[in-house]
């Protein structure tokens, strides 16, 4: 069965009471999940995650992603289970190896992300499940006599935790310790390589259920044209964010993607635009007609995704 969720961004066009808005709509049209981003230069998603708890009934959310270099377990810890108790059980927790364009950003070297996250989201399931954290050696978060005592706990059933994957690494990660996969894709290429990995890996765990999510951008309108004109700016972002490996499996070409890259880092979307073509939108985003993004996510969850999100 396909569930669906939506991206939210609170950026500097969307207000907060925007995005409850916005949330209280989209459960009204019975999408299951909201993904509210992070970004530090953008409105925190804490606080707007419990407002969307407090303006909804049905409609579950988490941040869509945080990472372990800005934020430390034990406080994503807290703060889970403090959503999900404003919340009535309907907490989800995305996390990831962290924006490695950005970190560095912040003066944070990220050194060995898929290490950090694994140690992150082991001693978030010790934390939410109640136990004293206790020193056991590991690198970066070695706990000693940590516990969550303010706060209420999820019970056996702990916070989802999704995990933002696109490497390998990444995806065999999510299969092995989430409950969950945010795949930064919208083509069914990407996912034909992703699926195998995390099934591998939740098989050697014996893990019976595992949710594969979409995590597209999408672009709509009854004229093509303005929704494939709408796409190039988030096609470039990815584009210029994916590693080589993933570029050559669209058949991108590495010359222009640099040229996008640049282009970025100048802030120079008008250039932008005028090099992202329709092999970046087709590799990128879902981005047509109505009818033409309802087949293509038609052909994700044959696929084998069963969340698509909205983004």
């Amino acid at each position: 069965m396909t569930t669906y969720g939506i991206e939210f961004v609170p950026n500097a066009n969307v207000g907060v009471k925007q995005v409850v808005s916005y949330s209280r709509l989209a459960e009204s049209k019975d999408i299951d999940c909201a993904w509210i981003t992070n970004h530090y230069n953008n409105r925190h998603c804490y606080p707007i995650l419990a407002a969307i708890a407090q303006a909804t009934t049905t409609l579950k959310m988490g941040p869509g992603i945080m990472n372990a270099f800005t934020d430390t377990p034990a406080g994503m810890a807290s703060f889970s289970c403090t959503l999900n108790e404003i919340s009535d059980g309907r907490a989800l927790l995305g996390i990831g190896p962290g924006d490695l364009s950005t970190l560095p950003k912040l003066a944070i070297q990220p050194e060995k992300p898929v290490a950090r996250l694994e140690e992150a989201i082991t001693q978030i399931r010790r934390l939410c499940s109640g136990e004293e954290v206790k020193r056991t050696g590991m690198k970066y978060f070695d706990y000693d006599g940590a516990k969550l005592t303010g706060v209420t706990l999820p019970g056996k059933k702990g916070i989802p935790v999704y995990v933002g994957a696109q490497g390998p690494k990444v995806l065999e990660l999510a299969g092995r310790v989430g409950d969950g996969a945010l795949i930064n894709a919208s083509n069914t290429k990407d996912f034909e390589i992703a699926i195998p990995i995390i099934r591998k890996a939740c098989d050697a765990v014996g893990r019976k259920t595992f949710d594969v999510g979409a995590y597209t951008a999408m672009s709509i309108d009854r004229d093509i044209k303005k929704a494939r004109n709408a796409a190039k700016i988030p096609a470039g972002f990815i584009a210029a964010g994916s590693p080589p490996e993933l570029l050559a499996r669209h058949g991108l070409d590495l010359k222009n993607v640099m040229r996008i890259r640049e282009a970025l880092a100048r802030f120079d979307f008008k250039t932008v635009a005028e090099l992202v073509g329709d092999k970046e939108i087709d590799a990128f985003t879902l981005a047509g007609t109505p009818e033409i993004v309802k087949q293509k996510c038609e052909d994700l969850a044959k696929a084998g995704v069963t969340q698509i999100i909205f983004g």
